[in-house]
């Protein structure tokens, strides 16, 4: 039986997984500007200028591959966010309607780790772009005091804004992104006479392989990485909100930032091999050498702030997905767990790990792969659907949607084999425990071909996944709304 909520206004938010009372569901589809936006307008979208670039492809593959792949995953986020306007609950408590009440645990520990990772590398980021930014000003970059202070500020802005809650984040998003929009606006001024025209458009082009790996590790890097959590933000939303509001609103604030962002990015890693190589290792810090002395602090306070913003955002969603797995605890609580989780990844790696950002990308593909099959189910299941979900049977086993639903889950895990067999790690030597991806290679030309490093198997997982189960649940679909 589905818990209710007291709609009487706190400064802690108490709801938790429960569905949200109609009285508090306010918000408007315009409203998700504010947190999309906030959480993707950070300096840190231009460091993926770099990452494309280092596919060896062209200034104008890499434009269009940037703008396609922002854009529509986004939009995917978008229409999964459609789910949080008709069922009012988290993401993950929505999706017990495709895979069952208690099948949702197996796609529900996919999408928490994945949380947790990404919300551990913002912070990461966070404290090595001060102890940079500090260095650049004069001070000792790698002083331990430094780095110690930095962990406990910036840990401390993250869990305590998602242990508040909902209205505290978006009130926070709505002040950060005028605040983090008007520095990089500055920042942008700034670093323009470093591009070198001459010398991006003298980029040659890359093969069509090259191309789809961008293109994969740009929609990953952006929508996709945020789409476990997408009807989070829109769970506030009237019952009768347009849903193409709500995608629209939900693309526009995610993608707009990025895109400008990005592009100018290319422009800067484009102008200079040397910035194409230091973003790889300290992608905010490197971006700050190009600023003069007297706006490094403004830029590093807008950086953090970026940052811990989009943290914020994963940490408040984990939480939820935590308590969506049986976890019996409140859900500032469970932002609280998930924030020392956070703090203790940050300091392991900040103080002791000898590398970190190989072993975690390779770490974020082999999850990709199933979240981009969860994502495809979910997505056709909601686009299958014609009316409000059961609020009752998202929380009671023996309701409408069953305890598990073994078509979606065995898709999932068939999808997941095939996808992980297409994809393969790109860091050999520092995640060598990751090496056993890519045993399907060989059907497009092995290891060593062109395709080798285009990630297909995200596509493949998130596409064959939306088509079985658009065909083969479409009957079930039917006869959960009769």
């Amino acid at each position: 039986m589905s818990e209710k909520i007291a709609a009487t206004p706190a400064l802690i938010e108490r709801a938790g997984i429960e569905i949200i009372p109609e009285a508090e569901r306010t918000a408007r589809p315009r409203d998700l500007f504010w947190p999309w936006f906030a959480a993707n307008v950070s300096v840190f979208g231009m460091s993926y200028g770099s990452f494309v670039l280092g596919f060896g492809i062209s200034f104008w593959q890499a434009t269009i591959v940037s703008v396609i792949g922002i854009v529509v995953s986004f939009a995917l986020c978008g229409l999964i966010a459609i789910a949080g306007k008709r069922g009012s609950a988290p993401t993950m408590v929505l999706s017990r309607a495709a895979f069952g009440v208690h099948g949702q645990k197996v796609p529900g520990i996919v999408s928490w780790l994945t949380s947790i990772g990404w919300e551990t590398f913002l912070a990461i980021m966070a404290v090595l772009a001060t102890a940079t930014v500090i260095s650049q000003l004069g001070g000792e970059g790698d002083n331990v005091a430094l780095k110690i202070v930095a962990t406990v500020v910036v840990a401390a802005l993250i869990v305590g804004a998602s242990v508040l809650g909902y209205h505290t984040i978006m009130k926070m998003q709505s002040v950060l992104t005028w605040i983090t929009g008007l520095v990089t606006v500055l920042y942008v001024i700034l670093t323009i006479p470093h591009i070198d025209l001459a010398a991006v458009m003298a980029r040659p082009d890359g093969n069509i392989g090259a191309v789809i790996g961008a293109l994969v590790m740009v929609m990953t890097g952006f929508g996709l990485g945020w789409i476990n959590i997408a009807a989070d933000w829109s769970r506030y939303q009237k019952r009768t909100a347009s849903d193409g509001a709500i995608v629209f609103w939900n693309t526009f604030g995610g993608a707009v930032a990025p895109v400008l962002l990005v592009v100018f990015g290319l422009l800067l890693a484009g102008s200079d091999d040397d910035l194409l190589a230091a973003v790889g290792a300290d992608p905010i810090g490197a971006l700050a050498t190009l600023l003069p002395i007297w706006v490094l602090v403004p830029f590093l306070l807008t950086a953090v702030l970026a940052l811990v913003s989009g943290a914020v955002l994963g940490i408040y969603s984990s939480g939820l997905t935590l308590i969506s797995l049986g976890i019996r605890i409140p859900r500032p609580s469970a932002a609280a767990v998930d924030g020392a989780i956070l703090t203790l990844g940050t300091i392991w790696v900040v103080f002791f790990a000898t590398d970190f950002l190989g072993p975690f990308q390779s770490f974020l593909i082999t999850l990709g792969v199933p979240l981009a099959s969860w994502a495809g189910i979910l997505i056709a299941d909601i686009l299958r659907r014609r009316k409000d979900y059961d609020d009752e049977a998202l929380f009671d086993a023996s309701g409408r949607y069953g305890a598990w639903d073994w078509t979606s889950i065995v898709t999932m895990v068939v999808a997941s084999v095939i996808g992980w067999g297409f994809v393969v790690n790109n860091f050999a030597a520092e995640a060598a425990w990751n090496n056993w991806q890519g045993y399907l290679l060989g059907i497009i030309g092995g290891r060593d071909g062109d395709w080798a490093y285009a990630n297909l198997g995200v596509f493949f997982a998130l596409v064959l996944s939306f088509l079985v189960t658009w065909f083969a649940r479409a009957a079930t679909i039917r006869r959960q709304e009769s």
